[in-house]
């Protein structure tokens, strides 16, 4: 009963330290109430801080692809309990966004800045709404099993184990990574974009494409032929007008993600 109560404790632990982390992040991206900022004056030179700033994207992509693929969750449940994979990684997410956000260099100098308050206004409202978005596709593919929580209630209660699912849940419908446009739009609806700003825009969105080309030949391997129609008729990154194809219910390598 100890074990088993002490699994749930530490899934809430992971997805408080997640839900602190995302809040820190909406507020250094915008450079909103928060210590440590994406912009800011430079104080090292160049080089250095694009060296600093390009090491931390990499380092952060190989941590959050590399440990959702399942060849690695294959070998890393032999160590850590199946039950506690999810939430690990999820807190091992958070701890690399707390190194980026602490070590970050900016860098200086404006490639863009809206100019008048209703444009700076209107582009801070599409990254309010990426937010949304981001927030309620995670819910519709189970933003709990998402964030470990529901394996360490299933590890408390002695459920059994959720069984993959393949369906498309409304923006599922119009896009197959609507987590991903949610990120896109966080990432470039900046009123003032600085040189940091579109480093980190540019290397988000260069991990974002590449990660999808994993994810989808993963779930190819998983949901087959089905997977594969549903890919052929529903746009990946550019929602349609019109609602098309089916998804599956488990989408939980995405944190994205």
């Amino acid at each position: 009963m100890l074990r088993r109560f002490l699994a749930l404790i530490y899934g809430g632990v992971c997805y408080a330290a997640f839900l602190a982390v995302a809040v820190y992040g909406a507020g250094f991206i915008v450079g909103l109430a928060t210590p440590t900022k994406l912009d800011g004056e430079p104080t090292r030179p160049l080089s250095q801080a694009l060296l600093v700033d390009l090491g931390l994207l990499v380092a952060f992509a190989l941590q959050h692809s590399g440990m959702a693929r399942p060849a690695f969750k294959r070998w890393w449940t032999r160590i850590v309990p199946e039950w506690a994979e999810r939430s690990t990684y999820v807190l091992v997410s958070s701890l690399a966004m707390i190194a980026m956000f602490v070590l970050w260099e900016p860098i200086g100098g404006v490639v863009w800045s809206a100019t008048g308050d209703v444009a700076s206004a209107v582009i801070l409202a599409l990254n309010a709404v990426g937010w949304l978005v981001l927030l309620y596709a995670t819910f519709l593919i189970d933003h709990f099993d998402l964030f470990g929580l529901a394996q360490t209630w299933r590890r408390w209660s002695g459920g059994a184990c959720r069984v993959q699912q393949f369906h498309t849940p409304s923006l599922y419908r119009h896009v197959r990574h609507p987590i991903y446009v949610g990120w896109l739009m966080i990432f470039w609806a900046a009123p003032v974009m600085t040189l940091a700003h579109l480093v980190f825009a540019l290397g988000a969105t260069a991990y974002i494409l590449v990660a999808i080309q994993l994810e989808e030949r993963n779930l190819v391997e998983v949901f087959g032929e089905r997977y594969v129609e549903y890919r052929r008729h529903t746009p990946m990154l550019i929602p349609r007008l019109t609602p098309n194809g089916e998804l599956r219910r488990g989408e939980a390598d995405r944190l994205h993600g």
